[in-house]
């Protein structure tokens, strides 16, 4: 809980100098790489976690890294991260920033569980019932998982939708076994 108050400030720090560089878009989507390569890389978390590595050489090794693929107020972010010895909660202010920059856009993210890959046509029509009932823009990732057997599961912040025939199943074994509503037994 405390790291994620920590990499709030860091990133709505970061998000006042884009703001105010017109910056935004071109400093999330340098931030989606930063995000990109760490995920993708256990030695580069494992250094970014390393107590014994020394800040210069993480310095170092970010700046190799990162030098020349992202703009100016991203990599003296990355350093100003790595003077302060907060290298290791990077993962977590790219995702603060992420959320900070979908508030301000008025946009909402939202993921979709599918049994199967769901067609364009599924996921224009999700995307709209989502932003009819949420008011808002809605950004949808999506994966599969054929434990749900069919229908979805939609997440939308703390909200849960559950339309999936696994969780059908589920209340159908329930009133069978513990009666239905109206208190009948079966």
């Amino acid at each position: 809980m405390k790291n994620q108050r920590v990499a709030r400030r860091y990133a709505t720090a970061l998000m006042g100098v884009a703001e105010e560089t017109g910056t935004v878009e071109e400093a999330a989507r340098d931030l989606e790489a930063v995000g990109a390569t760490i995920g993708g890389s256990r030695e580069l978390q494992r250094l970014l976690a390393s107590p014994i590595v020394a800040t210069v050489r993480k310095q170092k090794a970010l700046t190799e890294i990162f030098g020349g693929r992202t703009g100016k107020l991203v990599s003296t972010f990355i350093a100003l991260m790595t003077s302060k010895g907060r290298e290791a909660l990077l993962p977590e202010v790219i995702a603060a920033f992420m959320t900070l920059r979908d508030e301000r856009a008025g946009v909402v993210a939202a993921e979709a569980v599918f049994a199967l890959d769901p067609t364009g046509e599924q996921e224009r029509a999700l995307t709209g019932r989502l932003e009819r009932s949420t008011g808002k823009t809605v950004r949808l990732r999506w994966r599969t998982d054929p434990a749900i057997r069919g229908g979805v599961v939609v997440r939308v912040g703390d909200t849960v939708l559950d339309a999936s025939v696994r969780r059908q199943l589920e209340r159908l074994h329930e009133r069978l076994v513990h009666g239905d509503a109206t208190g009948t037994q079966a």
